[in-house]
């Protein structure tokens, strides 16, 4: 009996090993949608009211002007080698609830598998040479509602990921978003608990003698079945609305990052937790046409003289909104540090339906 119960605690042990926190887990992710918030550097939680809001801070749906609304966006990185796609549709309920689905691709397409370019005598037949994509997908299911405290609503997300490599190998995994929104006055807060729960994704590979031989004499490890972990992190956001002479407004916003999986390249650093902060502003004129610009990725850099100093992303981008119809954006941004990646072009559209009202 002794026996078999040291041998369901090593299984327990095991399992646990197999299911640690890496960095960067599931991170197309936290990449952003919709170039409104991309060009405010993501400092949107607090102010996010649209379709998009469904990513941003599912609370902010009940904050949508329209009874529909249907959005789509294409990104593209790393010079157009990698396509970052989303869509959605979210819908009104009844007067204090909406609810949406949405779903967002992020994948690299036609990658060469050179696996079988050379036979076992040495001859290569370039016939073998077969292409591949490398793509990670997350279905969410999202629902929010205004609460009986004016101005408070609260939301959240249920996440199905599929990450999947060719043919070698894939994962399923799920997560649970809660966020909430609350707005007094000129005044608008947000908090966004992502992956409240931890989120699961469990990795399974189809590798033949033949790619398992490639993987040694080339001298890579041979992937096996394991689970991995995203940590918790939380968005704050606050921002703070004005109203300029000529119809013009004014919007700014300031957000931090906290992320809980350990020590990351970010203003605060430390271990578990480490805290990026970023801020955004909007300019309109009559809620039509749109200016915004933002600044994040916050970071120390290290010269090749040893020495470190500050460096940041900036972002921009435009927007018209076509006769409370079709709302266009614009985003010039990247993923990474501006002075070493190439920018990219965000596009972003949202279609809205409002009933007409009946005539009486």
């Amino acid at each position: 009996m002794v026996k078999k119960i040291l041998f369901l605690f090593s299984l327990i042990i095991g399992q646990y090993a197999y299911a640690q926190a890496p960095k960067y887990s599931n991170e197309f992710l936290a990449i952003g949608v919709g170039a409104r918030a991309l060009s405010m550097s993501g400092s949107v939680v607090a102010s996010t009211s649209s379709a998009y809001a469904t990513y941003w801070n599912p609370a902010g749906l009940t904050r949508m002007a329209d009874h529909r609304q249907l959005s789509f966006m294409h990104s593209e990185y790393f010079a157009g080698i990698s396509k970052y796609d989303f869509g959605n549709f979210v819908t009104r309920i009844d007067k204090r609830s909406v609810m949406a689905l949405s779903l967002i691709r992020f994948g690299v397409d036609n990658i060469p598998n050179t696996s079988e370019l050379i036979d076992a005598e040495g001859n290569i037949n370039y016939d073998k040479v077969t292409t591949f994509s490398a793509a990670d997908y997350a279905f969410l299911v999202s629902y929010a509602r205004d609460l009986d405290i004016e101005g408070l609503s609260v939301g959240g997300n249920v996440k199905i990921i599929r990450r999947k490599v060719g043919d070698f190998g894939g994962s399923w995994g799920f997560g649970i978003d809660l966020s909430a929104q609350y707005k007094k006055n000129d005044w608008l807060f947000g908090a966004v608990l992502r992956d409240a729960t931890s989120t699961f994704n469990a990795w399974s590979f189809n590798l033949d003698d033949k790619m398992k031989d490639v993987f040694a004499r080339t001298g890579n490890e041979i992937p096996s079945s394991s689970i991995e972990i995203t940590m918790p992190r939380l968005n704050l956001g606050a921002a703070r609305s004005f109203t300029l002479p000529a119809n013009i407004g004014l919007l700014v916003e300031v957000n931090l990052d906290i992320t809980t999986d350990g020590k990351r390249n970010v203003l605060i650093s430390g271990d578990p937790f480490s805290i990026d902060p970023h801020m955004g502003i909007e300019i309109d004129y009559q809620k039509v046409i749109f200016l915004r610009a933002g600044i994040g990725n916050i970071q120390d850099e290290t010269s090749f003289d040893k020495g470190k100093h500050k460096t940041f992303q900036p972002n921009i981008g435009i927007g018209v909104r076509i006769k409370k119809v079709l709302t266009i954006d614009y985003a010039l941004t990247d993923i990474g540090d501006q002075s070493m990646a190439l920018y990219s072009n965000v596009f972003s559209i949202r279609f809205s339906f409002t009933p007409k009202k009946s005539k009486e």
